[in-house]
C-alpha cells in the first residue's frame, strides 16, 4: 500500500516532505504529492505514516 495527498486539502506547508524517510513527497505545482512507488507507509522507520501524523489538516494524507 501507499499514501496519497488529497490535493484539495493540502496547504503546501511542507511538513510532510521533511518527515518522509523515503523522499517520496515532493512539491508539484504548489501542492505536495507522494510518489507511490517510493512510499512504504514509513514501515521500518515508524509505527505510523509520518505524512499523516504531521499534517496540520486531518485526512490530507490517506491510504490509496
Amino acid at each position: 500500500m501507499a499514501y496519497k495527498i488529497v490535493a484539495s486539502q493540502c496547504t503546501a506547508c511542507g511538513a510532510c516532505e521533511f518527515e518522509c524517510p523515503n523522499a517520496a513527497v515532493n512539491l508539484k505545482r504548489d501542492i505536495y504529492v507522494i510518489d507511490t512507488k517510493k512510499c512504504t507507509e514509513c514501515e521500518g522507520h515508524s509505527d505510523t505514516p509520518q505524512c499523516a501524523a504531521v499534517s496540520p489538516v486531518p485526512n490530507t494524507c490517506v491510504a490509496v
